[in-house]
């Protein structure tokens, strides 16, 4: 009985369930032809939607009252959305609702609606007549852009008063199935191993569908329409309808025989319906992978003393997990001293050194080498999974560097050690104990100089003071290294590095610091000065600090006064409520905490000026404080005016020689140029008379008429061609002094071109030296081989021909 009574719930439910189904698809139908309009779904052009939209007013309000006499009001209704469908043909705008106020029938009525889609982005998308209150859409709508929109309405009088509260409008786009299916790629790539049973999970493809999910325009349902190649059956693959994931069905798949399968995939919307929904493929290529059904083989081994080498083969496919050799030792080698190295390209091994060999302690080592695949071999196979052999390695002894036992070596010491003091021994032993050898040591590094090193046993001493406060020093610690070379061959050298911390002595006294400062001469005023002090010294060689006013002069404690901050800082400032200004030398006695106190005494240049209201020291006053009275201010004032002056006349002066120079003509009247004038200097004779030389025109005319009657200027004697005249450049009346040069070339270049301007090609006659000399001429003064001259007469000339007649007077005798 409980069996039939269930029997008929299911088949019961069965009906119900396809009865939904069957329900929902049809009233989707009805959507999309535009025939459903009892919920505010206005499509196609239903010609009651424009006469009769449907009506939504304003809630009324009600007052109610509570027990402690306050009132609240609460709505009639909550106004229900209005639902469009997308992708409507119109005519547009297509009236959607109408809003409606219960004052209208008392005052006139404007309506309004705001929000996303009507005033704001995106704009005028809803419309509202302001009189009637019809609201409209004015395009299509697209529900993958936008799903839903959110309006309010308003209702004021004309004054712009609000006459209603502002009621919310929700309206909703109903989805139509116009979006394909589309797949995230067009194609998938998966993989499944060879020999895998059916039911094996392959991959998955995803297609994704604008349209609304929660209906079935928006349910994807997919399919395999063809599998390539059909080996060994046209079904080896599977895909879940819902989720995508595709799947082994039938067992056989070899990758031997096929490496690759291809698969075309189909998804379609409506729950999958071939008539209603809409469709789209992609394809899923999946790979076949090799599993290890092969064991590897070692083909052969080839060892040498230095070297050894394994040949691999394997059958599967090359460059996998199945096909990949991995060598392993697995005895012979405790301290792990070799590792085998896998050639990627070949898959042969080779061995190699991975941690030093010592010869002095094992001269020689057997090794069990054992090779395998990366992947396991299947299950099944009758074979073994590896393959091993053995290697004999003879190890050859070669010549090692000294070593330094403690490296580095680290020794302390108080500063000021003196030179010629042994700090250490730094000896290197010789790894090579069976062979005897002799080390010799150098140094190496040494930034100071400070030390050196025998040259046989490794006894290190100082050469100079060391001292903790060098440069060289690095957080007290001095470093240098040295080398320890043998006499093998070939010379093996080891380096050692030795350390030396110095421990801090007190042999630095404290500085003040700052050795400047700056003081009001009124106590009143300004601050003091903090003063603290520096030492080389480290702690507690260094603060904190003792300081005092030394008791001479007796001018610093009458004057001032040092009182402690803390350990490191004291104040100085003026005991005395006035002090004059200028530059004073304040001694301070600075003492550190060593044991025992170094004790400095270093003195302040305390400058005391006058200062304002701030504490601030005035001009005047710095001044002051530079060391200069009243008079030398005045003085260097009076210099500074004197210096400006005479600048300043220099300048005027120069500015009137420009203007006097741009104000002269530019050329000089021909009447004043000496160039042209004949100069009579002196009347020397007439030259080598005896010569056939026609003087004539070397000698000034009789007559200058036809010079004179030239125009002026011109006082030649030679004549200037009959052509025309060449055109000169014209002089501005002022010139500019830029011009100057420019007026002058150009000048220069028209008078080389012009063959009228002189000189001419004719004799010129340049100056005038006389009619005659009485001295006759100088021709008579010759030489003569063959007769004899008297030169006796040159002593009655005077003392200065006294040496020419002492030359040529006894002429006998030369």
């Amino acid at each position: 009985m409980n069996k039939k009574k269930k029997k008929k719930n299911k088949n019961k439910k069965t009906a119900i369930n396809f009865f939904s189904f069957f329900f929902l698809n049809k009233i989707n139908i009805f959507i999309q032809q535009g025939c459903f309009a009892g919920d505010g779904v206005y499509g196609g052009s239903s010609h009651n939607h424009y006469q009769n939209p449907r009506l939504i007013t304003f809630p009324r309000q009600h007052q109610r009252s509570s027990s402690n006499g306050l009132r609240r009001q609460k709505r009639d209704w909550v106004i229900p959305p209005i639902n469009v469908p997308e992708n409507s043909r119109g005519p547009f705008p297509q009236v959607l609702v109408r809003i409606q106020s219960d004052q209208d029938k008392e005052i006139e009525i404007r309506y309004s609606i705001t929000g996303a889609g009507a005033d704001q982005p995106p704009n005028d998308i809803y419309i509202i007549d302001p009189v009637t209150g019809k609201m409209s859409v004015t395009k299509p709508l697209d529900r993958e852009e936008r799903a839903s929109y959110h309006l309010r309405a308003h209702a004021v009088d004309i004054n712009g008063n609000q006459m209603e509260p502002p009621i919310d409008l929700y309206i909703y786009v109903i989805d139509m199935n116009d979006n394909r299916p589309e797949f995230k790629n067009q194609v998938y790539n998966g993989s499944v191993a060879e020999v895998s049973k059916p039911g094996t999970s392959v991959m998955q493809v995803t297609a994704f569908d604008a349209d609304d999910s929660t209906t079935a325009n928006g349910l994807v349902h997919y399919r395999i329409l063809s599998q390539t190649p059909h080996i060994p059956i046209p079904n080896m693959f599977t895909i879940n309808g819902a989720t995508g994931e595709i799947s082994t069905i039938a067992s056989g798949i070899d990758r031997e025989k096929v490496s690759q399968y291809a698969i075309i995939v189909q998804a379609t919307d409506m729950e999958g319906s071939l008539n209603f929904g809409l469709s789209n493929t992609a394809t899923a290529l999946i790979s076949i992978t090799d599993i290890n059904d092969n064991p590897p083989e070692l083909d052969s081994k080839t060892c040498f003393i230095l070297f050894c080498g394994f040949t691999f083969r394997d059958k599967d496919q090359p460059h996998t997990p199945n096909w990949n050799a991995v060598y392993r030792i697995t005895g012979g080698d405790q301290m792990g001293h070799f590792a085998i190295r896998t050639d990627e390209i070949t898959n042969d091994g080779r061995v190699v050194v991975v941690k030093p060999i010592d010869y002095e302690r094992n001269n020689a080592f057997t090794l069990m080498v054992v090779v395998s695949n990366q992947a396991h071999l299947a299950s099944g196979i009758p074979s073994s999974p590896s393959s091993s052999a053995a290697v004999a390695i003879t190890v050859l002894d070669i010549n090692e560097a000294p070593v330094f036992p403690s490296n580095p070596k680290i020794i302390r010491f108080e500063e000021g050690v003196p030179a010629d003091t042994t700090l250490a021994t730094f000896a290197a032993l010789d790894p090579d104990r069976f062979i005897q050898q002799t080390i010799r040591y150098s140094k190496l590094s040494d930034p100071a100089n400070w030390l050196k090193i025998n040259r046989t046993n490794g006894r290190i001493t100082t050469t100079a003071v060391l001292d903790r406060e060098s440069p060289y020093m690095k957080k007290n610690v001095y470093e240098a290294t040295f080398l320890a070379v043998d006499n093998g061959s070939p010379p093996a050298t080891g380096t050692g590095t030795l350390q030396i911390y110095l421990i801090d002595v007190n042999d630095n006294v404290p500085v003040l610091v700052p050795q400047e400062a700056l003081v009001c001469e009124r106590s009143r005023h300004g601050y003091p000065v903090n003063i603290t002090a520096s030492d080389l010294d480290s702690e507690p060689n260094a603060g904190p600090y003792v300081f005092e006013l030394p008791s001479y002069p007796s001018s610093a404690r009458r004057n001032w006064t040092i009182s402690r901050l803390n350990g490191n800082y004291a104040q100085l400032k003026l005991r005395i409520p006035y002090l004059e200004a200028g530059m004073y030398r304040v001694p301070i006695l600075v003492s550190d905490s060593g044991n025992p106190p170094l004790s400095n005494t270093s003195v302040l240049k305390v400058k005391v000026c006058p200062c304002d209201e701030n504490g601030d020291c005035t001009v005047i006053g710095a001044v002051t404080v530079a060391g200069l009275g009243t008079g030398a201010i005045i003085t260097i004032l009076i210099c500074i005016i004197i210096l400006l002056s005479m600048v300043l006349f220099f300048v005027v002066w120069v500015k009137r020689r420009e203007k006097e120079r741009q104000t002269k003509p530019l050329l000089i009247d021909p009447e004043d140029d000496v160039r042209d004038n004949i100069l009579k200097y002196d009347e020397e004779g007439g030259g080598e008379e005896d010569q056939d030389y026609d003087l004539s025109q070397l000698q000034q005319p009789e007559s200058l008429d036809h010079i004179m009657s030239k125009p002026a200027g011109v006082r030649r004697v030679d004549e200037r061609p009959v052509i025309l005249e060449s055109q000169y450049p014209v002089r501005p009346t002022v010139p500019h002094p830029g011009d100057i040069g420019e007026f002058i070339i150009d000048g220069l270049r028209a008078a080389d071109n012009d063959p009228t301007a002189p000189p001419y090609d004719s004799l010129l006659v340049f100056d005038y030296e006389g009619s005659g000399s009485t001295a006759g001429s100088v021709s008579s003064l010759g030489s003569s081989s063959s007769g004899e001259q008297d030169y006796d007469y040159l002593n009655d000339w005077g003392p200065r021909f006294k040496k020419l007649a002492d030359l040529y007077g006894g002429g006998g005798e030369d």
